[in-house]
Protein backbone atom coordinates (compact mmCIF):
# COMPACT_ATOMS: atom_id res chain seq x y z
CA UNK A 1 0.00 0.00 0.00
CA UNK A 2 1.40 3.35 -1.06
CA UNK A 3 1.42 6.60 0.86
CA UNK A 4 -1.57 8.01 -1.07
CA UNK A 5 -3.66 4.83 -1.36
CA UNK A 6 -7.10 4.55 0.19
CA UNK A 7 -7.41 2.55 3.40
CA UNK A 8 -10.03 -0.20 3.62
CA UNK A 9 -12.20 2.08 5.77
CA UNK A 10 -12.03 4.93 3.24
CA UNK A 11 -12.75 2.54 0.37
CA UNK A 12 -15.84 1.12 2.12
CA UNK A 13 -17.15 4.68 2.53
CA UNK A 14 -16.48 5.72 -1.08
CA UNK A 15 -17.32 2.56 -3.04
CA UNK A 16 -21.14 2.83 -2.82
CA UNK A 17 -20.96 6.43 -4.12
CA UNK A 18 -19.25 5.48 -7.39
CA UNK A 19 -21.16 4.93 -10.64
CA UNK A 20 -21.30 1.27 -11.58
CA UNK A 21 -22.86 0.79 -15.00
CA UNK A 22 -21.25 -2.22 -16.67
CA UNK A 23 -20.96 -1.65 -20.41
CA UNK A 24 -19.12 -3.73 -23.00
CA UNK A 25 -15.50 -3.96 -21.90
CA UNK A 26 -14.97 -4.92 -18.24
CA UNK A 27 -14.02 -1.92 -16.10
CA UNK A 28 -10.59 -1.46 -14.64
CA UNK A 29 -10.59 -1.80 -10.84
CA UNK A 30 -12.18 1.40 -9.43
CA UNK A 31 -10.06 1.34 -6.29
CA UNK A 32 -6.83 1.18 -8.27
CA UNK A 33 -7.98 4.02 -10.54
CA UNK A 34 -9.07 6.14 -7.57
CA UNK A 35 -5.72 5.55 -5.90
CA UNK A 36 -4.05 6.75 -9.11
CA UNK A 37 -6.24 9.86 -9.27
CA UNK A 38 -5.57 10.66 -5.61
CA UNK A 39 -1.84 10.06 -6.14
CA UNK A 40 -1.77 12.73 -8.87
CA UNK A 41 -3.92 15.16 -6.89
CA UNK A 42 -2.00 14.75 -3.63
CA UNK A 43 1.50 14.67 -5.07
CA UNK A 44 0.96 17.48 -7.58
CA UNK A 45 2.71 15.45 -10.27
CA UNK A 46 1.56 15.55 -13.89
CA UNK A 47 -0.55 12.68 -15.19
CA UNK A 48 2.36 11.41 -17.30
CA UNK A 49 4.31 10.65 -14.09
CA UNK A 50 1.60 8.35 -12.69
CA UNK A 51 3.26 5.11 -11.47
CA UNK A 52 2.42 1.97 -13.46
CA UNK A 53 0.89 0.23 -10.41
CA UNK A 54 -2.21 2.43 -10.89
CA UNK A 55 -2.76 1.27 -14.46
CA UNK A 56 -2.70 3.31 -17.65
CA UNK A 57 -2.56 7.05 -17.01
CA UNK A 58 -5.15 7.65 -19.73
CA UNK A 59 -7.64 5.45 -17.86
CA UNK A 60 -7.13 7.40 -14.63
CA UNK A 61 -7.27 10.78 -16.38
CA UNK A 62 -10.31 9.91 -18.52
CA UNK A 63 -12.24 8.59 -15.55
CA UNK A 64 -11.33 11.67 -13.50
CA UNK A 65 -12.62 13.96 -16.28
CA UNK A 66 -15.77 11.89 -16.96
CA UNK A 67 -16.66 11.79 -13.28
CA UNK A 68 -16.07 15.54 -12.99
CA UNK A 69 -18.43 16.23 -15.91
CA UNK A 70 -21.02 13.79 -14.49
CA UNK A 71 -20.87 15.42 -11.04
CA UNK A 72 -19.59 12.30 -9.28
CA UNK A 73 -16.99 14.23 -7.28
CA UNK A 74 -19.59 16.76 -6.10
CA UNK A 75 -22.00 14.01 -5.04
CA UNK A 76 -19.17 12.22 -3.26
CA UNK A 77 -18.21 15.34 -1.29
CA UNK A 78 -21.86 16.07 -0.45
CA UNK A 79 -22.38 12.51 0.83
CA UNK A 80 -19.21 12.56 2.92
CA UNK A 81 -19.99 15.94 4.50
CA UNK A 82 -23.62 14.91 5.16
CA UNK A 83 -22.45 11.69 6.82
CA UNK A 84 -20.24 13.64 9.22
CA UNK A 85 -22.98 16.19 10.01
CA UNK A 86 -20.66 19.15 10.50
CA UNK A 87 -18.00 17.22 12.39
CA UNK A 88 -15.58 17.65 9.51
CA UNK A 89 -13.99 20.92 8.44
CA UNK A 90 -11.95 21.50 5.32
CA UNK A 91 -9.83 24.49 4.39
CA UNK A 92 -8.84 25.04 0.80
CA UNK A 93 -5.90 27.35 0.21
CA UNK A 94 -7.64 28.87 -2.80
CA UNK A 95 -10.24 30.42 -0.48
CA UNK A 96 -7.84 31.69 2.19
CA UNK A 97 -6.15 35.01 1.59
CA UNK A 98 -3.25 36.28 3.64
CA UNK A 99 -2.30 39.89 4.09
CA UNK A 100 0.53 40.99 1.81
CA UNK A 101 2.81 41.48 4.82
CA UNK A 102 2.02 38.10 6.36
CA UNK A 103 5.17 36.57 4.91
CA UNK A 104 7.55 39.23 6.24
CA UNK A 105 9.24 39.43 9.62
CA UNK A 106 7.25 40.67 12.62
CA UNK A 107 7.77 44.23 13.79
CA UNK A 108 10.06 44.60 16.73
CA UNK A 109 12.36 41.82 15.62
CA UNK A 110 15.76 43.14 14.68
CA UNK A 111 17.39 41.36 11.78
CA UNK A 112 21.15 41.68 11.75
CA UNK A 113 22.97 40.91 8.56
CA UNK A 114 26.69 40.45 8.95
CA UNK A 115 28.89 40.21 5.93
CA UNK A 116 32.56 39.63 6.55
CA UNK A 117 34.58 39.53 3.29
CA UNK A 118 36.61 36.50 4.41
CA UNK A 119 33.49 34.49 5.26
CA UNK A 120 31.46 35.45 2.23
CA UNK A 121 31.69 33.10 -0.70
CA UNK A 122 31.10 33.71 -4.36
CA UNK A 123 27.78 32.56 -5.80
CA UNK A 124 28.55 29.30 -7.57
CA UNK A 125 25.37 29.20 -9.66
CA UNK A 126 25.86 32.60 -11.30
CA UNK A 127 28.92 32.42 -13.54
CA UNK A 128 27.96 35.65 -15.34
CA UNK A 129 28.35 37.61 -12.08
CA UNK A 130 31.74 36.02 -11.46
CA UNK A 131 32.91 36.94 -14.94
CA UNK A 132 31.70 40.54 -14.55
CA UNK A 133 33.43 40.84 -11.17
CA UNK A 134 36.71 39.43 -12.48
CA UNK A 135 36.70 41.85 -15.43
CA UNK A 136 36.16 44.84 -13.16
CA UNK A 137 39.02 43.78 -10.88
CA UNK A 138 36.85 42.99 -7.87
CA UNK A 139 37.64 39.29 -7.76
Amino acid sequence: MSRYDLTDFEWRAIEPLLPNKPRGVPRVDDRRVLNGIFWVLRSGAPWRDLPERYGPRTTCYNRFVRWRKAGVWDRMMDAITAAHDGDIQMIDSTSIRAHQQAATAKRGIEIIVSVVPEEASRPKSMPSLIRKASRSGLA
